[in-house]
């Protein structure tokens, strides 16, 4: 038996991977252990936890690989900074200090930090480097069902590459052309994060979902003065606009005098129609981008299978594009698909690439994502005693049919269930369910559970097999990362009055007859649910759909705006507690908010820093 354990570390979300040969064992974020976003430290309580999943001590794993090349990486830094001299010298001696401390001698640095955590790990030869691209790549391929594939990777930077193109072919997988920094499609995407007054590496998907409310009056602006886009979907960035190549902020001022607005402060200043134009035209120009990316590879490699991988790979309105213009046959794309996911594809580069094995089995090895911590009964009843909490416990069957009654009645429930699921999308396993026919659902969850901006959408979750019947798509989507429009049957028509509206004045308009999922373009984010990764998510959509006819339900993540996903039975209760959830489910355990002692109810509004 081969074990390889796989970490991704030191710039964002932090995480760790173990594989048994080939076979994906575990994989989890050390931000749901810390509860801090994003966490980009050494992810100490990830590597444990993959550890004791795979019931092995550090000493014993084989292969430890990290996800990059520290090297090549300052080597990019070196180079930047000595070419935009004298300008970022303040950028460089901030981060400088950091680099000859921990980042440039990282073999030393991570043999340290894995040897505190056993002490009989002895042996820095264990440790390997994949590259940041080629980490992505095979993080997308390797687990995907197909025997050959394109695999494109989109992402911010890794060492030098920010896009890069691959062959994927049985166990071999061939990187063959690359755009290099700072030309950055994931970059130029996070410029109009930070414009528009969100936070980079973690806001880029609230500006996708605001792109609807306005219009892409400042597409052919983007096109015309900050990148020139050629028709294979290449492209050069004109860094006259940037200040990410060697400053401390994304854009300067020649970009807000471009668009005739200063950076939005968000302590002080409004989302208006114009922030709304701009997220429509930012979302528009990567759309084009990656259409034309993607067209190219088909016409010039004639291969039917596409893989995505990247943090643009996220992007799942581009992504919904990329399938309905019909480019590949297939398309399958890591649910993990940011840095995240490099720890689980440095694992899989090694096993297959350099060790050489046979891969022979083609269907899809991410088990749902569902790849992290599980909780017994005995552990969950002896921590919801010392958290003082009421409950009952029940049956699954029990559980099934009493919170699709609850969920008919306009109850929202917290969902803990079975494994944790690894990547940035809850999928039935740390989920918030509610009523998809509620047209007051939308706002009721945003305002009073997740406390974060009204704009957002929600997700649908529905039965495989009913999916047809209720969306323009017709493939799985097992991980909520294509977007389609809600059948035609489903929509309700605007009125001429309706159509007038701007912005947010949208989104109290009902447009379906499951308004709480359906986005203000008539779209959905959708998860299909298969009874042989998530039998009890399964269930009770079954359940569901017996009362009332509908086969869907509202799918968000288990938490409130800034805070990890929940991981633990504690943080369940402690969100539980501080949001105005109605239910707790937890395994066989059943919490009603009515039956807690109110003297423990949590002040959570305010407890995480706001992304």
């Amino acid at each position: 038996m081969t074990s390889i354990l796989g970490i991704s570390a030191f710039y964002h979300d932090s995480a760790a991977a173990l594989i048994k040969d080939g076979e994906i064992i575990a994989a989890a974020q050390e931000e749901r252990f810390t509860r801090i976003k994003h966490d980009p430290s050494y992810p100490a309580n990830a590597v444990t936890y993959v550890l004791k999943e795979s019931n092995l001590k550090l000493s014993e794993v084989n292969h430890i690989v990290f996800f990059e090349k520290p090297f090549l990486k300052f080597e990019r830094l070196l180079e930047t900074y000595m070419a935009f001299a004298p300008k970022g010298f303040k950028s460089f001696s901030l981060s400088m200090p950091i680099w000859l401390r921990e980042k440039l001698f990282q073999k030393k640095f991570l043999f340290e930090k894995l040897k505190s955590q056993d002490k009989n790990f002895n042996d820095i030869k264990k440790i390997k480097f994949s590259e940041h691209h080629y980490s992505h790549a095979a993080s997308a391929f390797y687990p995907s069902p197909f025997k050959e594939a394109i695999i494109l990777t989109l992402d911010g930077v890794g060492e030098w590459a920010t896009t890069t193109v691959a062959i994927g072919k049985e166990n071999k997988l061939e990187m063959i052309k690359e755009i290099h920094f700072p030309h950055s499609i994931g970059l130029l995407y996070s410029a109009f994060t930070y414009y528009t007054g969100f936070k980079v590496n973690s806001g880029e998907y609230k500006v996708m979902g605001l792109a609807p409310y306005g219009k892409p009056k400042y597409k052919d602006k983007i096109l015309k003065n900050l990148l020139d886009l050629k028709d294979d979907g290449s492209f050069k960035l004109n860094m006259k606009y940037f200040n990410y190549a060697t400053g401390l902020t994304m854009t300067n001022k020649n970009f807000s005098d471009l668009f005739g607005q200063p950076v939005r402060d968000p302590k002080k200043d409004l989302l208006t129609d114009f922030h709304m134009d701009m997220a429509s035209s930012i979302q528009a120009v990567t759309e084009e981008i990656v259409i034309k990316l993607v067209k190219d590879l088909q016409n010039k490699f004639k291969i039917k299978n596409l893989c995505l991988a990247g943090g643009v790979a996220l992007n799942c309105v581009a992504n919904g594009k990329i399938l309905k213009e019909k480019i590949f046959e297939n398309l399958w794309i890591q649910p993990a698909a940011g840095d995240a996911g490099g720890s689980l594809g440095a694992a899989l580069a090694y096993w297959y690439q350099e060790l050489n094995m046979p891969r022979d089995q083609y269907y899809d090895r991410m088990r749902g994502a569902y790849l992290g911590p599980k909780f017994n009964d005995q552990d969950i009843e002896q921590q919801l005693n010392s958290l003082n909490a009421k409950y009952s416990k029940k049956t699954a069957d029990e559980i099934s049919k009493e919170m699709a009654k609850e969920l008919s009645n306009n109850k929202t429930v917290g969902w803990f269930q079975g494994r944790m699921e690894f990547g940035p999308r809850a999928l039935g396993g740390r989920s918030i369910l509610a009523d998809p026919r509620s047209e007051k659902m939308q706002k009721e969850l945003n305002l009073k559970i997740k406390f974060r901006e009204s704009f957002r959408p929600f997700a649908p979750s529905i039965l495989r097999e009913d999916l047809k019947d209720w969306f323009d798509l017709d493939c799985d989507s097992p991980y909520m990362l294509l977007v389609s429009d809600v059948k035609k049957e489903k929509q309700i028509s605007m009125s001429e009055k309706d159509k007038k509206l701007f912005g947010i004045e949208k989104l109290n308009i009902k447009r379906s007859s499951i308004p709480a999922i359906t986005h203000v373009d008539y779209s959905a984010r959708i998860q299909t649910v298969h009874e042989d990764t998530n039998k009890k998510y399964y269930d009770l959509l079954k359940e569901f759909k017996k009362i009332t006819d509908c086969p869907v339900l509202v799918n968000t993540s288990f938490n409130v705006r800034g805070e990890p996903i929940v991981n633990s039975i504690s943080d369940a209760f402690n969100c539980f507690m501080g949001t105005n959830l109605d239910i707790l489910v937890i395994e066989n355990f059943v919490l009603y908010k009515n039956d807690q002692d109110k003297s423990i109810i949590k002040d959570y509004k305010d407890k995480f820093e706001l992304d």
